[in-house]
C-alpha cells in the first residue's frame, strides 16, 4: 500500500489551511501591485510557496509527534531519525528541528499538548480510508474533516479497520540497483518485503533499489536500524495501516480516488490518509 499523492491545489484553499497552522505565519496586505500581464506568475510562485511551507510544517509536525511517541534520541527512535532526516533534505535549519524535538518530548519549557482522532470511512467508489489526525482542537477539526466527507461516507469507531492490517512499515532503498530485496527482509527480520518505485515514494534517487519493509509493530526499530546499519537509507519508519485488499478502477475513477485523498491530506491536522489504493 502507499501513500497516493496527487497534486492538486487552489490558491484559496491552500491560504485559508495554512492560517490556521500554528507554527506557519501568512504577511497578507503587500502594498505593491504588480502588472496585470505579470499577476499570473505572483499567483504562481505564491501557490508554491505556500504549498512549501505546508509542507514543512507537516514534517516539523511528524518530528513532534514521533519525539512524543518514541523520545528524543534518534539513535533509538528511527521514525525520529527518518523524520529528522527528511527535514534537513527539505532544508529546515537545525534549530527548528532541534525545537521540534524538544516540544514533542516535553523537554524544557515547550511541551505539545495535540490529541489523536483516527476517521474511518470511504472515499469515491467505496474505496476504504483511515485519516489519522493529530490536532490541538477536536471541535475545529472534527467537522472540517467531516466536511470533507459530505459527499462520501465517514463511518464510526471501528467501520472499517478489519479491512486493513495494522502493522509496521518500514520504506528504505539501497544505492545499489542489484541489491537483494528477499536477502535483506530475512536478515533485517522482516515478514514482507516488496518493491518500491521512486514514483511510489519520490524520496528514493535515480537508481537506486526501494524497497517497503511490512514487519511486527514491535520489531519497527529493530529493522530499521539492521537497515541502516547495512548500507540502507530508511526514508520511513512507523506503524501504519496495509489493506487487505484492493477495489479494480478504471483511470477516471482513480482519479476521482486521487483528488478526493489529495483534500484530505491537504488539511494541516492530518497526519496520515490510508487507503485501498494501489
Amino acid at each position: 500500500m502507499m501513500r497516493m499523492i496527487f497534486p492538486i491545489c487552489e490558491i484559496h484553499e491552500i491560504r485559508g489551511q495554512l492560517r490556521s497552522a500554528p507554527w506557519i505565519e501568512l504577511i497578507q496586505g503587500s502594498p505593491y501591485s504588480p502588472p496585470m500581464g505579470r499577476q499570473w506568475l505572483h499567483a504562481k510562485r505564491a501557490v508554491a510557496s505556500m504549498k512549501k511551507a505546508q509542507a514543512t510544517g507537516k514534517i516539523v509536525r511528524e518530528i513532534m509527534v514521533a519525539a512524543k511517541m518514541g523520545g528524543a534520541d534518534p539513535e533509538g527512535n528511527a521514525r525520529l531519525a527518518a523524520a529528522a532526516e527528511k527535514a534537513r533534505k527539505e532544508s529546515v535549519s537545525r534549530d527548528v528541528i532541534e525545537r521540534a524535538i524538544k516540544k514533542g518530548a516535553g523537554l524544557g519549557g515547550e511541551k505539545l499538548v495535540m490529541d489523536y482522532v483516527a476517521f474511518e470511512g470511504y472515499a469515491p467508489h467505496k474505496i476504504a480510508v483511515i485519516v489519522e489526525v493529530y490536532t490541538d482542537n477536536v471541535n475545529r477539526t472534527a467537522p472540517e474533516i467531516r466536511h470533507h466527507f459530505r459527499n462520501c461516507q465517514l463511518g464510526t469507531t471501528g467501520s472499517n479497520k478489519f479491512l486493513f492490517d495494522h502493522t509496521g512499515i518500514v520504506e528504505a532503498y539501497s544505492p545499489d540497483p542489484k541489491a537483494d530485496l528477499e536477502a535483506a527482509g530475512i536478515e533485517a527480520g522482516a515478514n514482507e518485503v516488496e518493491p518500491l518505485a521512486r514514483e511510489q515514494n519520490d524520496d528514493i534517487p535515480e537508481g537506486a533499489t526501494g524497497a517497503r519493509f511490512l514487519v511486527d509493530r514491535s520489531a519497527v526499530h529493530a529493522v530499521s536500524r539492521w537497515l541502516s546499519q547495512n548500507g540502507w537509507k530508511v526514508i520511513t519508519s512507523e506503524i501504519g495501516y496495509i489493506p487487505k485488499t484492493y477495489p479494480e478502477l478504471n483511470d477516471q475513477q482513480r482519479a476521482e480516488v486521487g483528488e478526493f485523498l489529495q483534500s484530505l491530506d491537504d488539511h494541516d491536522d492530518v497526519h496520515r490518509v490510508w487507503a485501498a489504493l494501489r
